[in-house]
């Protein structure tokens, strides 16, 4: 009897272990729509211990060309740990009202394999629950579009960079390569500890 009870609690602790490692904080607790589909991708599943660039993007803006930035740092880090996920937003009033649209900007115009999500909100009241964590967590709003939130793997430290930094830029790159080596030693440190 007393072994049985040790196997259920062993068990049980494994169990809750498991569940406790699937828990995501307050920016990839979420599930969103991905652009110009039905589908929607939990956020937490697909993304958790990654190092996460968040970005609120626009179709028709002075700034719709650093898609192609965005898109040649994903594929440089993305081996590394990194996703970026793209917000189209209307909140500056430069994202096309057709879904269609917007995907042909992304997907055909700029070349874009990055995780891309329906358009929403990104300030105010009516920003998608993304964007408010990630404005809690920084305290600051996206004054316009292409406004870059780096994450780190563990969603504990959040660095803000606005529009006029381009992905190419040697401080936002000097930051990234900062996050993605530090989550790359805590999953070396946790396997090696295995």
């Amino acid at each position: 009897m007393n072994k049985w009870l040790g196997a259920a609690a062993l068990a049980g602790s494994l169990m809750s272990t498991s569940v406790l490692a699937n828990q995501c904080g307050e920016i990839l607790g979420h599930a969103m729509q991905q652009l110009n589909t039905r589908e929607t991708v939990d956020l937490c599943e697909q993304y958790q211990g990654k190092t996460v660039l968040v970005v609120n993007t626009a179709s028709k803006c002075g700034f719709t060309k650093q898609f192609e930035g965005l898109e040649a740092l994903y594929q440089k880090y993305q081996d590394k740990g990194l996703v970026v996920l793209g917000f189209p937003s209307d909140s500056f009033k430069q994202e096309y009202d057709d879904a269609e649209k917007t995907a042909e900007v992304c997907y055909l115009t700029y070349g874009v394999k990055f995780p891309m999500f329906t358009t929403t909100k990104v300030k105010g009241d009516e920003a998608n629950p993304v964007f408010k964590a990630l404005i809690a967590k920084t305290g600051e709003t996206p004054s316009w579009n292409f406004n870059k939130y780096l994450v780190s793997s563990d969603e504990q430290t959040v660095k803000h960079f606005g529009s006029r930094t381009a992905p190419d830029d040697k401080d936002f790159i000097a930051e990234l390569e900062k996050m993605l080596s530090a989550n790359n030693s805590s999953e070396s440190t946790v396997k090696s500890g295995e």
